[in-house]
């Protein structure tokens, strides 16, 4: 039988994201940690289900296991459903051939058959690298008033960063009548944040049509947006006033586990209203020395804290030892930083090992050109005692 959804969400969660380097050599960006105890994708997750959208394919792609053992049945965030939930949609053999997603239109292309399964009115398309917390429910609301094929959710952004995404240039009442890619010359301010709502039954048509055509990127913002708009489909914007964070590099990576510090970031993460949820282990509660020092900090669950911690994000089951300086910095899962290591503006991998006075990063008043020098250690990497690690340099997991 047929379980009828007005409304499917399709999250895009198989990029590599290379610009991440280290972090992301053994699994995909939507899996890396934020926050002391999230990952990027739990905030997609939590928004989804806190706007009531109760099934969501999650379409996987690059290093896909540890995302599918993250996301299991769904049950941390409530989608663990008789009808409906959350399904991993990986690439699959079909009956003649089977491939990779092409891009982002033919990953959904490649799934008609799960949207079709739910009789969906509406599909909502999501992106599983941005931290941020929207209401998709106001937005899908917005989208039919307005009668609209497709609506996709803006940012008004500061006119001389709009070259660097997408700009929807629309009328006063929000119809959008053109479309520029990072244009050189923007005449808006409103980036497209990559968050589309579409009638299912159009939006099939324009994917079937653009997998016929092989000169396609089969990709939504090169074609299949600017096709709909070619042809005259009414598409309106979705205007966006909240927190909201690409973390596609290290520099944005750590700006936005820094905005967790800062409680005029907009970004709470204690909000009873809308809570983000992830899936933990348990952990024993964190411990601190007599000796520790923690100011303006997140300090997780199973930590153990004996040296001095200022403006960081210390993950589960990190250890930071006796006579340590961490300032300025993110400490992922399970890492050990040894006594009379000093750690500044740097990012530290899960399970990595810095030894004995080792010196990692070091402190930065602004970004340069835009970019915070952040040094990066990666997962599991160890790095030797008494070993210098330079302001925005990147060590692979074979260490120093």
């Amino acid at each position: 039988m047929r379980v009828k959804k007005e409304c499917v969400a399709m999250l895009l969660a198989g990029g590599q994201g290379t610009r991440l380097g280290a972090l992301t050599q053994k699994v995909a960006k939507p899996a890396v940690p934020f926050g002391g105890k999230y990952r990027i994708i739990d905030f997609t997750l939590s928004n989804t289900i806190n706007s009531d959208i109760d099934t969501i394919g999650i379409l996987t792609q690059y290093q896909p296991f540890e995302l599918n053992q993250y996301i299991g049945n769904g049950q941390p965030w409530d989608f663990d459903r008789l009808e409906g939930g959350a399904f991993v949609l990986p690439p699959y053999q079909k009956a003649k051939s089977g491939e990779w997603y092409k891009g982002t239109a033919n990953a959904i292309y490649q799934n008609i058959d799960f949207v079709d399964r739910y009789d969906a009115d509406y599909v909502l398309i999501l992106s599983g690298d941005h931290i941020y917390k929207m209401d998709y429910a106001k937005m899908l609301q917005h989208h039919i008033e307005k009668g609209a094929a497709c609506t996709i959710a803006v940012l008004n952004v500061p006119i001389e960063e709009a070259s660097r995404f997408g700009i929807m240039n629309a009328d006063e009442d929000g119809r959008i009548f053109e479309f520029e890619e990072k244009p050189k010359h923007p005449k808006s301010t409103k980036a497209s944040m990559g968050i589309y709502i579409f009638d299912w039954a159009k939006l099939k048509q324009y994917l079937i049509a653009d997998e016929q055509d092989k000169t396609s990127h089969n990709d939504f913002g090169k074609n299949i947006i600017p096709n709909m708009l070619n042809a005259g489909e009414k598409m309106y914007t979705y205007e966006f006033s909240g927190y909201w964070k690409d973390v596609g590099t290290i520099s944005s990576l750590w700006e936005a586990n820094m905005d967790v510090l800062d409680p005029h970031s907009g970004i709470n993460l204690d909000d009873p209203d809308w809570k983000i949820y992830a899936r933990n282990t348990a952990e024993p509660p964190h411990y601190v020395g007599m000796d520790a020092t923690i100011r303006n900090s997140v300090v997780s669950e199973g930590c153990e804290v004996d040296g001095e911690v200022v403006n960081s994000v210390i993950f589960r089951g990190a250890v930071v030892e006796k006579g340590t300086v961490i300032h300025d910095s993110i400490i992922m899962p399970d890492a050990v930083i040894k006594s009379g290591a000093e750690i500044r503006h740097s990012i530290i991998g899960w399970n990595a090992v810095i030894s004995e006075g080792a010196k990692i990063g070091e402190t930065q008043t602004a970004p340069v050109a835009g970019e915070w020098k952040i040094a990066v250690v990666a997962p599991e990497a160890v790095i030797s005692a008494g070993a210098k690690v330079a302001a925005g340099e990147m060590i692979h997991e074979e260490g120093r």
